[in-house]
């Protein structure tokens, strides 16, 4: 037996093992097998949300609307640390896959894992986008591009309002 198929074999053991495990995946040098879990949910009525977010927060992240470029405090930012979605607190993005696109949003060349996002197409304004959102709580964060710097060759133009940032 081949690595590859030893390596098969125990991922299809795994995922029949614990049903819980929703993602199986190669490392990076595609010799280590490393799992995720899935993301809780966080879900709320729109009062909810109404009650814990400023109104721009609210406009941005529940209503699929767009801070004003440069706007964001958060675009300059070039400390370290961690992203994280404004409405339910997951860490989304880190300073080190951050970098300067010149848009006005911050904007991030990778998630810290892809389970945290999920893309959407969006239509909207006459442009088909893909527009990215919190899969805990299903926040508008903003839209992904492939126009980004290497290794990802991906730009997340993401909204500052709907991101906080925790300082390591």
């Amino acid at each position: 037996m081949n690595r590859q198929s030893i390596l098969g074999s125990l991922v299809s053991v795994l995922l029949a093992v614990s049903p819980v495990l929703s993602v199986v995946a190669f490392g990076p040098d595609s010799n280590h097998i490393y799992m995720e879990k899935p993301p809780r949910r966080v879900e709320k009525t729109e009062a909810d949300w109404k009650k814990i977010l400023t109104p721009a927060q609210f406009a941005v992240t529940r209503k699929q609307g767009t801070e004003r470029p440069y706007s964001s405090p958060l675009a300059n930012n070039h400390e370290h640390g961690i992203y994280r979605c404004v409405c339910c607190h997951e860490p989304l993005f880190s300073s080190d896959t951050k970098f300067e696109s010149g848009t006005g949003w911050p904007s991030f060349y990778a998630p810290l894992r892809k389970s945290v996002i999920k893309d959407l197409s969006d239509a909207s304004h006459g442009m088909l986008r893909t527009e990215v959102q919190c899969a805990v709580c299903d926040a508008h964060l903003g839209h992904v591009f492939d126009d980004g710097p290497a290794p990802t060759g991906l730009r997340y133009c993401m909204n500052g309002v709907a991101l906080e940032f925790v300082k390591k």
